[in-house]
Parts: structure tokens; C-alpha cells; sequence
């Protein structure tokens, strides 16, 4: 059996420009992973005849679906159609289910009359197969040449995965015998890219071909995604925990997860399972750890709240740290960011609470305390602990990875009570 492979393509000025991030490529490769396509390429490109069409005639090349997103708009920037129109070889035809679909659509739900432009959105090259879409005027269009299948969707996000859902990948399931595609992913904390591999390094030699491993750095932590291809899921997926479980005895010791999941996650699982709750107190961070505890659905289960200060008078009126500990030591200090986390834990009744306070940068440091100098204490109803670290990014690496630093010692805390 053969694998099949996808490219996709997107289009519009907005997403060369970082105006609009590019959330359609991902939910889109996810889908095809689960139903076995392997995504060759992902291309982005601009409201430009010339690279749309440079576009499809390489990825066709290369691809046995080639799935397209924007530039099905009413409006004179959008020309997706009439170009696949010209394309394929077609012409302009109004298809009648969509425009009785949009007029119902004006009518009962926009309540509002139908412009000559939402009306034309009901044309489409008569050498298509139309795909309806139940979320917006702009259908979907599914092309065949030369054994290969095009398809065209909106680019705005919830009409192009209804798309997907009801159609595409129906059809996907239906007309191609697809092999399996299977993952599975570790999540690091405390080790170096670069040491991780040396770590792992006659592991990963050992790897056949049709398993890749892949390095995935952020913000101090590292994923390592295996990544295996095959036609029998049973055999594919024993061989792939074989290789799996040796990468999770290797790392060990800075392994935080044995799933693709994020860090606060992880924690809000621990506090999860033991019943328990958190509360921070945070200053160089900004309430970004609180934020981002908070960000996980069921949050409300072990997340309290969260003091954010910023300022020294913050700190001594609502956190009680005494003004002679922040005149003698300093805002960033052990002394001081004790002070916040137990403080905070006993104000919000919380099993455990975090703490940081740091200077990020550009400016504020001195010679004692240059920039990127960050303390974190994590307090439970027992003991308060402190690590520092000396970071030597810009402001908002600086940030990105206090936070990490921050819910990783939280974490090891949770654990080691966990563990006796």
C-alpha cells in the first residue's frame, strides 16, 4: 500500500503579512494524520494569480490531494475562484442549492437583503463538484486531474472545518486506501536540545526508517515526537511504544510528560488527582502564570486566583512583605519571593502557591543583579522552596521562560509530596 500524501495551501495577503495567523494548516494536517494522509507540504501565498497557480502546479507534483484555503470571498480581493475556474478549464455557472441556501441564510438568520456580490457567491466552474457549506455563503469546490483531487475551501476557520468534517474527509476515507500514521510524544523540562540528543543519540540510531523522531524546543522545555508510518496499526504501534519507552527511561529524569500536552496541563492534572489548589503571586510575569493555569478548561477545580505585584507597595500591602526585607535585599530576592508565595497561599487558602519576581529587561539591572536575574519560591503548607536563575534572553524570552521555569518547580513540588 502506498502512502498518500497532502499538500495545503493557503491563501491571502494577511497571512504573509502576520496579520492573520495561520490556524486552517493545523487543525487541517491533524485531521489528515488521523485518517492516515501524511501532509507533505504546507504553502502560504498571496492574493497573486502568478504564485497560486506556481503553487498548484507544484504541490501537485508532489501530492496526491492538494486542499485549498481562501480567497472564496465576495470581495474583488478574492480570487480563488475564477481562478481555478480558468484552471481546470471551466466556466462560471450558478449553482441553485447554494444560492437558495444563502437567500434563506439573508432572510432568517441576517435578517438583512442580499447583495449582488453574495448572490455571485453562488457561481462556481461547472467542471467542480459543489461541497455545501451549512456555516457561510462561500461553497466548497472539489476538482479532479490527472488522478489527483483539488479541493477549495473558505479560509474563514469554523466554515472551512465544517467543510472537512462533512465532506472532505468522508470522501478521503471513502476513495483512498490510506495507510496509518501514528504519534506519540514526550515533554522535557531542565535539558538543552543539543544534550538531550547526545543523551539519546544510540536510541535514536537504532530507528528504522519508517519512524522519525523529531526535536521540538520552546521556552526551556523539549517535545521529542516519534513519528511512525505503516499499513498494520497493531505492528506499527507496538514497534512505535517499543522505541517510545526507551526515550522515556533515557529521560527520566527530566521527563514531564509521555503525551503531547502542555506544562500547566501537566500541573492542573496533579492538583487534579490529589484535590488540591494553587494560587500565585507574581511580578516580573504579570499574572501570565495565572493566565495560563487558568487557560485550561476545569481550571476553577484547583485554581484560586492570583496577586499580581507589580510594585514594592503591592508587595507590602497585600503580600506582607516587610519594607525592611525589600530595603535590605531587594524586590528580587529569595527573602522576598518566600514572602509573596507563602503569603499568597495563606491569603487564598491554597494547598500550594508559586511565586517570581525578576527584572526582565531591557533595563533595571545592576551589577549585583544584572537583567534576566529571576527568583521563584513555590510554597506548600509545610515549607517554602527557592531556585534562581540567571536568564540571558530579551524581555519577552526572559518572561516566557520564567513562566516555565515557574510551573516546573510548582510541578516537581506537587510530584515530590505526591511521591512520599
Amino acid at each position: 500500500m502506498n502512502q498518500i500524501y497532502a499538500s495545503i495551501i493557503t491563501i491571502g495577503d494577511e497571512l504573509l503579512i502576520g496579520q492573520v495567523i495561520d490556524t486552517n494548516s493545523a487543525w487541517i494536517a491533524q485531521q489528515l494524520n488521523k485518517t492516515g494522509i501524511a501532509v507533505k507540504h504546507r504553502v502560504a501565498v498571496g492574493d497573486n494569480k502568478e504564485d497560486i497557480v506556481l503553487a498548484l502546479d507544484e504541490e501537485q507534483k508532489l501530492a496526491d490531494i492538494i486542499l485549498i484555503t481562501g480567497g472564496l470571498g465576495p470581495t474583488a480581493d478574492d480570487i480563488t475562484k475564477p481562478l481555478l475556474c480558468e484552471y481546470f478549464g471551466g466556466t462560471l455557472v450558478l449553482h441553485q442549492p447554494t444560492l437558495d441556501f444563502i437567500i434563506d441564510l439573508f432572510e432568517k438568520k441576517f435578517k438583512r437583503p442580499m447583495s449582488e456580490r453574495n448572490h455571485k457567491q453562488a457561481e462556481v466552474p461547472d467542471t467542480c463538484t459543489v461541497l455545501m457549506n451549512e456555516r457561510g455563503t462561500a461553497p466548497g469546490m472539489l476538482f479532479k486531474k490527472d488522478n489527483k483531487i483539488f479541493v477549495a475551501m473558505p479560509g474563514v476557520p469554523h466554515e472551512m472545518k465544517w467543510i472537512m468534517e462533512a465532506h472532505v474527509l468522508p470522501y478521503i476515507s471513502k476513495h483512498y486506501q490510506t495507510g496509518f500514521v501514528e504519534h506519540k510524544t514526550l515533554l522535557t523540562a531542565g535539558i538543552g536540545e543539543s544534550f538531550l540528543a547526545d543523551k539519546i543519540k544510540d536510541i535514536e540510531d537504532s530507528i528504522p526508517s519508517h519512524i522519525k523522531l523529531a526535536y521540538l524546543p520552546n521556552f526551556g522545555m523539549v517535545r521529542l515526537r516519534l513519528t511512525a508510518y505503516g499499513t498494520d496499526k497493531q505492528v506499527l504501534l507496538n514497534e512505535l511504544n517499543q522505541y517510545f519507552n526507551q526515550l522515556k527511561d533515557r529521560v527520566a529524569e527530566f521527563l514531564v510528560a509521555d503525551e503531547d500536552i502542555a506544562l500547566e496541563a501537566v500541573v492542573g492534572n496533579l492538583l487534579k488527582e490529589s484535590n488540591q489548589t494553587v494560587s500565585t503571586a507574581e511580578s516580573c510575569t504579570g499574572g501570565l502564570i495565572g493566565h495560563l493555569i487558568s487557560s485550561i478548561p476545569g481550571a476553577s477545580a484547583y485554581f484560586k486566583g492570583s496577586i499580581v505585584s507589580y510594585s514594592n507597595e503591592v508587595k507590602t500591602n497585600l503580600l506582607d512583605v516587610p519594607k525592611d526585607t525589600l530595603y535590605s535585599f531587594g524586590a528580587v530576592s529569595e527573602q522576598t519571593v518566600s514572602q509573596m508565595a507563602a503569603s499568597v497561599r495563606e491569603k487564598l487558602n491554597t494547598d500550594y502557591a508559586v511565586a517570581v519576581s525578576g527584572i526582565m529587561g531591557p533595563e533595571g539591572g545592576t551589577v549585583d543583579k544584572p537583567v534576566g536575574t529571576v527568583w521563584i519560591a513555590v510554597a506548600d503548607d509545610k515549607k517554602v522552596k527557592t531556585i534562581q536563575f540567571n536568564l540571558p534572553f530579551d524581555r519577552q524570552r526572559n518572561v516566557q521562560q520564567t513562566v516555565i521555569n515557574a510551573l516546573n518547580f510548582l510541578r516537581k513540588l506537587i510530584v515530590e509530596n505526591k511521591c512520599g
